[in-house]
């Protein structure tokens, strides 16, 4: 935690909340030694001036303090919670980078605990820190100075007191900081759940899992909860022991220093402020010790955040880029002999991948599920790093490429099509922020998407709610590609992107790909499960097992690769119209 304090905290406002907070304990404690002498000095001498010019000593001393207490209060919440908002964004910032590598080893519903819950823990606890913890020890230390100074004899208590405290104390951050820290942990099963849960909420309803998933979530709630109720309940323990124990200790002061008063060693004013200091004593104590309960929490939740800051890939940038362009007409894509594992596996997912596409050309990609596929173009942005080999965009290797250079000269849309809420326009601009209108409909003309967009009144600026939920599979699909065409790249990729497209729609859209000017320039690469969407391609890898086990075109391949013929029998048998 003190590593985030240190990056994050506003070192001068942190002072400052210093000074104020030294303020207002400074003025708690000459509250007390002022209302002794008003007793000692002026009832017991009648004396009704001072009384008087004492009491506006009192107030002016006390609109001090909570004018202090106020700047204090001020600089704590608003520090507090500056570093969490920079906290939040450096999260979403390294997030941004982060490699499917990274995102797999966190987890999703884990990054969103750790954004939000976590990030939540440190600010309570850094508020607490510049108010409590910075007060709780002053005002101890100045307490007990002062109530020595009214009493040596009395603060003899407190040689019993203050271990009975530390017992007790132990005793609960003994149980209750192991809860405490298994807590963050559990917060993450319940996001997990619920999580999943909406986005596989059609899937429970089908298969009629909804009594299932109910029991799952509400298990992961219920331990969750126990586990809240134990630490909070020792938490709560601490209470009306330290109650009791102030209770106890005023009984005491007041016994003993009756006895001291009465033996005129001990004025009656200096035991009414010798008992006030006490009470302040015990209470600094008690914050202190919730401080130091909940530290630990928020230590577990730091620990977490700085893992999430601390991700380093595998996938960085050159120290000096080669950011070479090609000339128009001269793109080239090159797996060249190209092995690729997941992080832990023991088998390659890819084995000696090696092809070659050049401006203009179509290269499609056809293979049973689990074929490596995907795994393949997900090496073209270089979302993972192939293990042996090299993919060599324009002649230059991937890795000796600057990564922002090389996401501009790629476009892709990914398996699952993703659409941001906002509208149809500002989805389309993110695939090229200066795209004027003309350039957006030109892109949805050749996706198929013109025509439904027309439907609407709002036209470009048609609503698209939430992850799309707006609009059918097929429809999201097409938006999705027609933002991949508007941007100007070198290779187009299409992830099996047609998948949720009738024949007649694919057709089209393909027909339109290769007609369209700004496509025709760079290399397409389609990733299909179907033979028509492939067939016309300049270049057709057939992949089993992670391994091409056969490229060449449409008719090369339905005359001599078995893995080809017994996809294309299947769906010919099936009625699938090559020729569509």
């Amino acid at each position: 935690m003190w590593r985030l304090a240190k990056k994050y905290l506003v070192w001068w406002a942190a002072f400052l909340a210093f000074l104020f907070m030294c303020g207002q304990v400074a003025s708690d404690l000459a509250l007390p030694t002022i209302t002794s002498n008003i007793i000692n000095n002026g009832i017991a001498k009648n004396d009704i001036h001072y009384i008087w010019v004492s009491g506006a000593k009192m107030l002016v001393i006390s609109l001090l303090g909570v004018l202090a207490a106020a700047g204090n209060v001020y600089f704590a919440a608003t520090q507090s919670m500056s570093m969490g908002k920079r906290i939040r964004s450096d999260i979403f910032k390294k997030v941004t980078y982060y490699s499917d590598k990274e995102m797999e080893t966190i987890g999703d519903a884990s990054l969103i605990t750790r954004t939000t819950n976590d990030v939540t823990q440190i600010q309570n606890v850094m508020v607490q820190m510049l108010r409590m913890m910075l007060m709780s020890p002053i005002m101890l230390i100045g307490a007990g100075i002062l109530a020595y100074n009214k009493s040596p004899k009395l603060t003899e208590v407190f040689l019993v007191v203050i271990p009975v405290l530390i017992i007790v104390v132990g005793i609960v951050m003994y149980f209750a900081v192991p809860l405490f820290k298994s807590m963050q942990g559990k917060i993450d099963k319940i996001n997990l759940i619920f999580r999943e849960g909406l986005t596989g909420v059609r899937v429970i309803r089908a298969f009629n899992q909804d009594s299932y998933e109910q029991d799952r979530f509400a298990k992961a709630n219920r331990d969750y909860t126990g586990t809240s109720i134990k630490a909070f309940m020792w938490v709560a323990f601490l209470i009306p022991v330290i109650t009791f124990v102030i209770s106890a200790t005023n009984i005491g002061i007041v016994w003993f220093g009756a006895k001291l008063v009465s033996a005129q060693a001990m004025e009656v004013g200096n035991l009414v402020a010798f008992m006030t200091y006490a009470t302040q004593i015990l209470i600094s104590f008690m914050m202190l010790a919730m401080v130091f309960v909940f530290i630990p929490r928020a230590q577990a939740s730091a620990v977490r955040i700085n893992e999430a800051l601390d991700q380093t890939s595998d996938i960085v940038d050159p120290a000096q880029p080669d950011d070479t362009e090609a000339p128009a007409g001269q793109k080239t894509l090159e797996f060249d002999h190209v092995n690729f594992r997941y992080a832990g596996a023991e088998e390659l997912a890819l084995t000696d991948i090696h092809f070659q596409g050049r401006s203009g050309d179509t290269v499609a990609i056809i293979g049973g599920t689990g074929s490596g596929k995907s795994t393949l173009v997900n090496l073209i942005p270089r979302l993972y790093d192939p293990e042996t080999g090299s993919v060599s965009l324009n002649g230059v290797n991937l890795k000796q490429m600057d990564q922002t250079t090389l996401h501009d000269r790629v476009s892709i849309t990914q398996q699952k099509a993703v659409l941001f809420s906002g509208t149809v326009r500002s989805n389309m601009l993110f695939g090229k922020p200066d795209a004027t209108d003309d350039e957006i409909w030109h892109a949805l003309e050749v996706a198929q998407a013109a025509e439904f967009i027309r439907e609407d009144d709002k036209g470009l600026d048609a609503v698209v709610e939430q992850n799309g939920g707006n609009f059918s599979g097929g429809q999201r699909q097409r938006l999705a590609i027609a933002r991949t065409i508007l941007k100007s790249a070198d290779v187009y990729v299409f992830d099996d992107s047609f998948s949720a497209l009738d024949f007649k729609t694919d057709a089209l859209l393909r027909q339109q790909l290769a007609e369209d000017d700004q496509v025709k320039q760079g290399i397409v690469v389609i990733v299909a499960q179907r033979i028509s969407t492939v067939a016309g391609a300049d270049l057709i890898l057939v992949m089993d097992n992670g391994k091409v086990v056969g490229q060449g075109t449409h008719d090369e391949l339905l005359a001599d690769n078995p893995t080809y013929q017994d996809i294309y029998n299947s769906q010919i048998r099936k009625g699938d119209d090559v020729d569509a």
